[in-house]
């Protein structure tokens, strides 16, 4: 499959290219004081021509009971509607290709700069680089609501795999060390 720059993306955001689209697919979160979860995530990443890519995300935790008969249509499995399941969290921000280039980073990779606004309260700022198709991101200031939950630090990555869009987060959160907190799955829509 050839790739196209998306119709007046900025050169300064090409490294970021890749991911300017929708995406959608199912995840999980497992955390000790959470639980384990299972979520439907629609991920916009997208652009109005400037030096920088806007994103949205919503997770939706899915219905955990499974029925135990076919619909009464007899089709199986049940379509999904569309959106399904409860929000679990909504997130917004923009992603940019830092001018700085820190000490030791490989010449193919680039240096980002990520601004993220969670609506339970929190924003964060996370430093990492982009390149072969992964990003690496860890958590440089997070800023919270007196009500917000309490993170103390986050990384992420994300990697296209074979076309698909795969990340997993780690926080440390709720007394708890740096672990994993969630991960997904996501197709091009």
């Amino acid at each position: 499959m050839t790739f196209t720059f998306p119709d007046g993306l900025s050169p300064d955001v090409y490294p970021l290219a890749w991911l300017v689209g929708r995406w959608r697919g199912e995840g999980v979160i497992e955390y000790p004081s959470i639980g384990k979860k299972t979520f439907v995530q629609d991920l916009v990443f997208d652009h109005d021509g400037g030096p920088y890519v806007r994103f949205e995300s919503t997770l939706r935790v899915l219905d955990e009971t499974v029925p135990d008969k076919l619909p009464d249509d007899g089709e199986w499995p049940a379509p999904v509607p569309d959106p399904v399941g409860t929000v679990w969290s909504t997130e917004t921000g923009y992603w940019r290709v830092s001018t700085d280039r820190p000490d030791g980073l490989e010449e193919e990779k680039h240096a980002l700069e990520v601004l993220v606004a969670d609506a339970s309260g929190r924003i964060t700022v996370y430093v990492g680089a982009a390149g072969n198709g992964r990003i690496d991101l860890a958590s440089d200031a997070i800023a919270r609501t007196s009500t917000a939950s309490e993170v103390r630090a986050s990384k992420r990555l994300y990697g296209l795999v074979q076309g698909r869009l795969l990340w997993v987060e780690e926080l440390a959160a709720f007394g708890e060390p740096m672990r994993s907190y969630a991960s997904a799955e996501l197709d091009r829509q």
